[in-house]
């Protein structure tokens, strides 16, 4: 029976950098690592349906995962875009207020110095008037250092450089069940090939789960482990619209964030190719449909508006849906990532990944070091 020191159960782009960090860290040099998908590719499901922003590390709260990671991430992510030449812009965004929103921006303003994003600068009516001609709002904070990524290229590069280090991805590949056994897992899969299925089974010294929205279905399928350490997932729908002829704004346009940071509100994007889009809503559902409904066209339009007034709705087409692994409801306080190793769960070998939803893009490479860091105080315990 074959098998390895580090298996892998997601190649989102969380997957896909833990591999990478991994196969280049001195510790795992010459391990033998598979990195395994059960979708035809990889980044499939939540990797590609997002904004691919490059986030600063406004929002969260201060000394969470999600506040380090990003903001630590942001530096690694962009060194590594430059460093590969790969498909970014740095092209800064603009977090609008209107009127009776100026002390909710302050608080912003403060939040994000907290956590290490010391670059915001405050921008008055007649500035933002002079920077965006066709944003109206009271004030603005200007984030200079949020910017935009192919998240395809990113993820490909990320693919080929752990490979080129030894890497294995096994794409259409299922885990079905993960078992204990002394100083190893036995890991069940079931392949997928054109002319059905096949049950191949391994073990592996260190078994990783980032299955994105499958996690928790995955942890439960995990020989012992015990269910309160599993969170609750809570689906929840984004959808975009596309926003046809030319952008007219320079910067990412972003209103004043939801109640409990649920969403950032619909906001306006613009990816590599130059494609205005707005988006995401919020919205809990209870199934992975990535239908759009395209009735929300006027519900868009309404909170456009209170930003860029001349919208006009019949540039507006519904163009894709994400789903968000949130870990908390719409009635809790924001939620963190939760990374897990044997101090939690008691499972020795055993990483967890949970509510890996935006910044997760911004902060892979973080994560990725993160990981083995707990992987490596294991080793020594």
């Amino acid at each position: 029976m074959d098998k390895f020191d580090v298996c892998i159960a997601g190649a989102g782009v969380v997957g896909l950098a833990i591999a990478y960090q991994l196969s280049k860290s001195a510790r795992y040099a010459n391990a033998s690592i598979v990195l395994l998908e059960r979708e035809p590719s990889f980044g499939q499901i939540t990797s590609s349906r997002n904004s691919e922003v490059i986030h600063a590390g406004i929002y969260y709260a201060t000394d969470s995962l999600k506040a380090n990671l990003c903001v630590a991430g942001k530096k690694l992510l962009y060194d590594h875009l430059q460093k590969f030449e790969l498909p970014h812009r740095k092209l800064g965004k603009l977090i609008v207020a209107q009127k009776t929103e100026e002390e909710a921006l302050e608080a912003v303003k403060e939040k994000a110095h907290e956590n290490g994003v010391t670059d915001l600068c405050w921008i008055d009516t007649h500035q933002l008037r002079k920077l965006e001609p066709e944003v109206r709002g009271h004030a603005a904070l200007l984030s200079p250092s949020t910017g935009i990524i192919d998240s395809h290229s990113y993820m490909q590069n990320l693919l080929n450089l752990a490979e080129s280090q030894g890497v294995i991805f096994a794409s259409r590949s299922e885990v079905i069940a993960v078992h204990q056994e002394p100083k190893s897992f036995l890991i069940n899969t079931v392949l997928t090939h054109t002319h059905g299925l096949e049950p191949y089974d391994f073990h592996c010294t260190e078994f990783i789960n980032c299955a994105g929205l499958n996690a928790q279905e995955l942890a439960l399928k995990t020989e012992g482990m015990n269910p309160k350490y599993v969170p609750r997932l809570h689906l929840c729908k984004g959808d975009y619209f596309s926003y046809s002829g030319g952008s007219p704004f320079s910067h990412l346009i972003y209103p004043m964030p939801e109640a409990n940071h649920i969403g950032l509100g619909i906001h306006s994007t613009i990816d590599i190719a130059g494609q205005l889009r707005f988006g995401p809503d919020t919205e809990f559902v209870d199934n992975q449909s990535y239908a759009i409904d395209a009735g929300k066209s006027n519900r868009f339009v309404n909170s456009i508006k209170r930003y860029f007034p001349t919208v006009d709705p019949a540039k507006l087409h519904p163009s894709y849906a994400g789903i968000r692994p949130k870990i908390v409801g719409p009635e809790d306080d924001a939620g963190d990532f939760q990374i897990q190793d044997s101090s939690i769960h008691g499972i020795k070998g055993l990483v967890q990944l949970f509510g890996m939803e935006s910044p997760a893009l911004t902060a892979s490479l973080a994560i990725g070091e993160y990981v083995i860091d707990q992987m490596n105080r294991e080793a020594r315990r």
